[in-house]
C-alpha cells in the first residue's frame, strides 16, 4: 500500500447523519492529521456551515435521514471544494452526474478514507487554473 495522502492541517467539512459514524471518521481524520473537523448532520446545517467556513474538502453522507444531500455537493462543486460522497450503496448508488466523483463504501477504513479524500484533493488539484 502506498503512504496515505498528507492531509496535515486540512479543515474538513463531515456531513454525515449518523453519529458514530461521524466520530468514526472524525477520528480517522484527525488520525491523518486535519486540524478543524466541523460536522453537520443536516443539509441546512452544512450549508449555513459553507456560509462562514471554507473546508480544504468535504465528506458527505449521500443520504441524511432520508434526504438527499446533492444540494450541499452542488455548493461544493460550486465553490471548487473538492468532496468524497460516502454511501452504502457505492458509485451505483448515485445519480450519473455525480459518479465521477470519489466515493467510498460503508463501512470504510483509514485507508479507503486516505485514498478517497487524496483522490478528491488531487482532482481538484488538477482541474484548478494554473496560476
Amino acid at each position: 500500500m502506498s503512504a496515505p495522502p498528507d492531509l496535515h492541517g486540512l479543515k474538513i467539512l463531515v456531513v454525515e447523519d449518523e453519529t458514530m459514524i461521524f466520530f468514526l471518521a472524525e477520528d480517522m481524520l484527525t488520525e491523518l492529521g486535519c486540524s478543524t473537523i466541523w460536522h453537520a448532520s443536516r443539509i441546512s446545517e452544512a450549508l449555513s456551515l459553507l456560509k462562514a467556513n471554507r473546508p480544504d474538502a468535504a465528506l458527505l453522507d449521500v443520504n441524511l435521514a432520508g434526504e438527499p444531500a446533492f444540494p450541499v455537493a452542488e455548493r461544493l462543486a460550486a465553490e471548487g471544494v473538492p468532496f468524497v460522497f460516502a454511501t452504502g450503496y457505492g458509485s451505483g448508488g448515485l445519480p450519473p452526474d455525480w459518479r465521477q466523483r470519489p466515493v467510498i463504501q460503508k463501512p470504510f477504513t483509514l485507508e479507503m478514507l486516505a485514498a478517497a479524500v487524496g483522490q478528491a484533493l488531487r482532482s481538484a488539484h488538477d482541474e484548478s487554473p494554473a496560476r
